[in-house]
């Protein structure tokens, strides 16, 4: 059996620590393990030397290196003393001349890469020799219009605050905040067909003959004066019949795509709700811009030049855009006595009008979203045409505008729309996903079976009135939702969250804004008579004595 044998344990009565110093140790000066090593005081309980950053280095050694025994290391008791010798330490091996080393090894680089180039010229022959000279003076060239390019970008202003579209007041109580990434990840899968409930209007037949149309037979973009009726959901009086039997939410087909592709919008864009009963009523602000089209929303570098003279000022752009896209989805039209008609006359239009209105059908659709939410809006279909099988299609015809090829990514519509059409489709989606997206799901909520898209540039860069039509495309609305990566799920996800959110407020008017300078959407609670004119409190004033007429005697 082994026993274990304690050592000798030495009792320090006068302090802590061993009692004397083995005789090996005995007047030998005491060594650093390493030069790293930061020994100082034999204890140090307060913590403070190295919390303070001004004690960091306290321990460091002044003068030579810390793994010299003969090192002095300054305390903070000895303030006055001062070192005699200023003259700088020598530095190491591994720290002397890197600079220098490293430009003499780039230089050698570059000596080595000219001596393979000429012996690479040597060995080639004379045409070759020509492109290797071409290649290189072409790569010198984009090397420097990059430089250049890296330098502007420095250069540019920031990013200004864009203005809301609309003044939010003072009196005006937030009641709900909806951020972006909450919003993205919404779906509601499932929704079932919808249900017609009337159709309207009258309709005209596209023109394929514009579907030859290419860069090299450009057609110029006319002018047609045609009457295009924008009607709130409110004002239309059969979304008002309807509203008395049926329905608890109505919307048109523009308001319901900017609530759905709300995560996809950068500029400003606001919204009225009106919450009567247990039915909720989305219109439309008087006077606002919400039916014009963006350019560029979406683009990494969109339109800020200032000045409401500019042609390119933001403002100005939506101006030229809608005018483009109202004239081309009329001059495309065949103008014959051939027409396409619903069972009901366009509603907004009167007799005398019926030739100045522009081609359009009304679908009113009933859609279930669950929860007993019943869902009615005002859909539109801008043509119809005849399919290859001779089948009747309606379609929806929409314009992408070429305003300047130097902010489009580079790609000119002349020179690539003919050769690579998907690299200017791609470009368009990247600078103006959220209007696209509006496009395909106005297309999708109708029902329309084809959606064209006409691309129409201007004459002169430095010309915002004259236009030409430079080519068509067309796409089946669902497989553009897939190539754009639209999810129709997530778009009815964030529509029922909208819904369900306005249902638990109490009865009155709210205003959905779109954040200018932040991914966020906000409701408002405003006054009921906010954005309301004389004319309109006279008009329902109107109303309420035509009711009163038409209630019978007691």
């Amino acid at each position: 059996m082994y026993g274990f044998v304690l050592p000798p344990l030495h009792f320090n009565s006068s302090g802590w620590g061993p009692t004397d110093i083995p005789k090996k140790f005995d007047e030998l000066p005491y060594q650093p393990f390493s030069k790293g090593d930061r020994l100082g005081k034999v204890s140090d309980w307060t913590g403070a030397t190295y919390q303070d950053k001004r004690y960091l280095g306290k321990y460091n050694s002044a003068f030579g290196t810390g793994g010299n025994q003969y090192s002095y290391f300054h305390d903070e008791d000895e303030s006055t003393f001062q070192l005699v010798d200023a003259s700088k330490g020598q530095k190491p091996n591994y720290q002397r001349g890197r600079r220098a080393f490293q430009q003499h090894k780039q230089r050698r680089e570059r000596e080595r890469r000219q001596q393979q180039a000429s012996l690479n010229m040597q060995t080639l022959s004379k045409t070759q020799k020509s492109r290797e000279r071409d290649r290189q003076r072409q790569l010198r060239k984009w090397q420097k219009q990059f430089g250049k390019r890296l330098q502007e970008n420095k250069q540019k202003a920031p990013v200004k605050n864009r203005d809301a579209s609309v003044q939010v007041r003072e009196t005006w109580q937030v009641v709900e905040d909806m951020d972006f990434p909450r919003l993205s990840k919404l779906s509601l899968p499932g929704i079932e067909p919808p249900e017609d409930l009337l159709l309207c209007g009258k309709m005209e037949f596209y023109d394929k003959s514009y579907d030859r149309v290419t860069t090299k037979n450009e057609r110029p973009l006319k002018r047609i004066n045609r009457i295009f009726h924008k009607v709130t959901t409110t004002d239309d009086p059969i979304i008002r019949q309807l509203a008395k039997n049926q329905g608890n939410v109505f919307a048109t087909d523009s308001i319901l795509a900017t609530l759905m592709c709300s995560t996809r919008s950068t500029y400003s864009w606001d919204i009225i709700v009106q919450r009567v009963g247990n039915k909720l009523f989305f219109d439309k602000r008087d006077e606002s811009e919400f039916d014009l089209l963006t350019v560029s929303e979406t683009a990494n570098e969109p339109p800020q030049e200032e000045g409401a003279s500019s042609i390119n000022f933001p403002h100005n752009l939506a101006l030229e855009a809608t005018f483009i896209n109202h004239n081309f989805s009329q001059q495309v039209l065949k103008m014959g006595d051939e027409k396409y008609e619903f069972d009901k006359p366009n509603p907004f239009a009167g007799e005398d009008d019926d030739s100045v209105v522009a081609s359009v059908g009304y679908r009113y659709r009933k859609y279930n979203l669950g929860n007993d939410i019943e869902l009615i809006v005002r859909c539109e279909h801008d043509a119809v045409m005849y399919g290859p099988n001779g089948d009747l299609q309606f379609i929806n015809i929409k314009t992408l505008n070429e305003w300047d090829a130097r902010y489009s990514g580079g790609v000119d519509w002349r020179s690539k729309l003919d050769i690579q059409r998907g690299a200017v489709l791609a470009t368009e989606l990247k600078n103006n996903s959220c209007k696209l997206s509006k496009w395909t799901i106005c297309s999708l909520l109708s029902g329309s079976d084809q959606i064209k898209f006409g691309y129409v540039s201007r004459v002169h860069y430095r010309d915002s009135a004259n236009h030409v039509i430079l080519g068509t495309q067309q796409f089946k609305p669902t497989e553009f939702a897939n190539q754009i990566n639209l999810s129709m799920d997530n778009a009815w996800g964030i529509l029922r969250c909208i819904i369900d959110t306005c249902m638990k407020l109490k009865e009155g008017k709210y205003l959905i804004m779109k954040d200018p300078n932040k991914s966020v959407i906000r409701i408002y609670d405003i006054p009921d008579n906010t954005f309301e004119t004389d004319d309109e409190e006279e008009e329902e004033d109107d109303d309420e004595e035509e009711e009163e007429e038409d209630e019978p005697e007691a």
